[in-house]
């Protein structure tokens, strides 16, 4: 049982180093903003493109953020599938 128990604590601390090392970028808007997730969704970086930044229309601004983001949270969910991103089963989803 110990033995059982050491396992598991060592392939969740490889998951989680796993989870930190992983990267997914999020894009919309043909490229004009990305977003950068760690595994552990973990936001890295935002880059936004100067032209499409319009003082007059920060709306679109925060329509294009939002949809990188779900971009990216959509790319850990797939690569999730349903198992931790070590092959083990999570409790959750992304």
């Amino acid at each position: 049982m110990k033995k059982q128990a050491r396992s598991f604590e060592q392939q969740f601390e490889k998951l989680k180093e796993t989870m930190k090392s992983t990267e997914v970028t999020g894009t919309s808007g043909n490229g004009l903003v990305t977003v950068t997730f760690s595994g552990d969704k973990e936001l890295k970086k935002i880059n936004i493109k100067p032209e499409c930044v319009d003082k007059d229309d920060l709306e679109g601004l925060q329509d294009l953020i939002a949809a990188a983001c779900a971009d990216a949270y959509k790319q850990l969910s797939q690569n999730d599938t349903g198992k931790g991103l070590g092959g083990m089963p999570l409790p959750f989803n992304f």
